[in-house]
């Protein structure tokens, strides 16, 4: 593990999957998650992930969930899985990005994102970080923004119908796509 200030790093196991869907699920689904700015309580219901779905991403040799403890808590997570590109180069794409409700805009997110560039770049060799946000959220876009992601253009279906992604509350769901230089 490393350390950075009160947050320790590390790299989950099976033994973490449950603490690591109840994290992803209040940090985005029901009532409790609106007590952090990440919610998308007001446009999916349903689960956010499920054990299964843990459980494929720590087993995946191309995969990390990267884990942020604070006091022996889990209050982060987050999944890099590289993959070649087009060009020859490798890129990470990160998601299942989850930071405590209670925790949300102190400034952990951060630095789980800074620690996820570092690795994907450092571990990896990764030049570009992809990452897929639900459209209809200007201001987590805008966050990324701000970290130095950039919009491709491209936009990906919404999984209507895929109740292991959630069930939406709206028509009009889909992602967008953005990437950010590693070099």
């Amino acid at each position: 593990m490393t350390t950075t200030a009160e947050l320790m790093f590390g790299i989950a196991g099976e033994a973490d999957v449950p603490e690591v869907v109840a994290l992803v699920e209040s940090a985005y689904r029901g009532e409790a998650s609106r007590a952090g700015w990440t919610t998308e309580a007001d446009y999916l219901d349903g689960q956010r992930t499920d054990p299964e779905a843990v459980r494929e991403v720590v087993t995946d040799p191309d995969s990390l969930l990267l884990t942020v403890r604070n006091e022996g808590r889990l209050v982060s997570c987050c999944h890099l899985r590289r993959s070649p590109e087009s060009d020859g180069t490798l890129a990470a794409h990160f998601g299942m990005f989850a930071v405590s409700p209670g925790l949300q805009g102190a400034g952990v997110g951060r630095r789980v994102l800074a620690e996820a560039e570092t690795r994907a770049r450092r571990d990896w060799g990764a030049a570009r970080m992809v990452m897929q946000v639900v459209s209809v959220r200007p201001e987590l876009i805008a966050w990324y923004e701000r970290r130095g992601f950039r919009l491709t253009g491209e936009r990906l279906p919404f999984p209507y119908g895929d109740e292991r992604f959630g069930v939406p509350r709206r028509p009009d769901l889909e992602f967008v796509v953005l990437v950010k230089p590693l070099s």
